[in-house]
Protein backbone atom coordinates (compact mmCIF):
# COMPACT_ATOMS: atom_id res chain seq x y z
CA UNK A 1 0.00 0.00 0.00
CA UNK A 2 1.62 3.18 -1.18
CA UNK A 3 0.52 6.27 0.69
CA UNK A 4 -0.54 9.12 -1.55
CA UNK A 5 -0.60 12.67 -0.28
CA UNK A 6 -4.02 14.18 -0.58
CA UNK A 7 -4.06 17.63 -2.14
CA UNK A 8 -5.96 20.24 -0.17
CA UNK A 9 -8.71 22.07 -1.95
CA UNK A 10 -7.53 25.52 -3.16
CA UNK A 11 -9.49 27.51 -0.55
CA UNK A 12 -8.25 25.41 2.34
CA UNK A 13 -4.67 25.61 1.00
CA UNK A 14 -4.94 29.41 0.68
CA UNK A 15 -6.20 29.74 4.28
CA UNK A 16 -3.44 27.45 5.54
CA UNK A 17 -0.76 29.47 3.77
CA UNK A 18 -2.24 32.72 5.10
CA UNK A 19 -2.11 31.35 8.67
CA UNK A 20 1.49 30.23 8.20
CA UNK A 21 2.42 33.71 6.97
CA UNK A 22 0.70 35.30 10.00
CA UNK A 23 2.54 32.94 12.34
CA UNK A 24 5.89 33.73 10.73
CA UNK A 25 5.19 37.49 11.00
CA UNK A 26 4.23 37.17 14.67
CA UNK A 27 7.39 35.20 15.45
CA UNK A 28 9.57 37.74 13.62
CA UNK A 29 7.94 40.61 15.48
CA UNK A 30 8.41 38.87 18.83
CA UNK A 31 12.11 38.31 18.08
CA UNK A 32 12.50 41.94 17.04
CA UNK A 33 11.18 43.29 20.34
CA UNK A 34 12.78 40.76 22.67
CA UNK A 35 16.01 42.76 23.36
CA UNK A 36 14.01 45.92 24.08
CA UNK A 37 11.79 44.01 26.50
CA UNK A 38 14.82 42.54 28.28
CA UNK A 39 16.34 46.00 28.69
CA UNK A 40 13.06 47.32 30.09
CA UNK A 41 12.82 44.40 32.52
CA UNK A 42 16.40 44.98 33.68
CA UNK A 43 15.73 48.68 34.17
CA UNK A 44 12.60 47.93 36.25
CA UNK A 45 14.64 45.53 38.35
CA UNK A 46 17.33 48.15 38.99
CA UNK A 47 14.73 50.75 39.97
CA UNK A 48 13.05 48.29 42.34
CA UNK A 49 16.40 47.45 43.96
CA UNK A 50 17.22 51.14 44.48
CA UNK A 51 13.83 51.74 46.04
CA UNK A 52 14.36 48.81 48.41
CA UNK A 53 17.77 50.15 49.42
CA UNK A 54 16.37 53.66 49.94
CA UNK A 55 13.70 52.43 52.37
Amino acid sequence: MALRLQRLDPERRRRRLALLVELADAKALREQFRPRRLRADRLRELIANRRRLAD
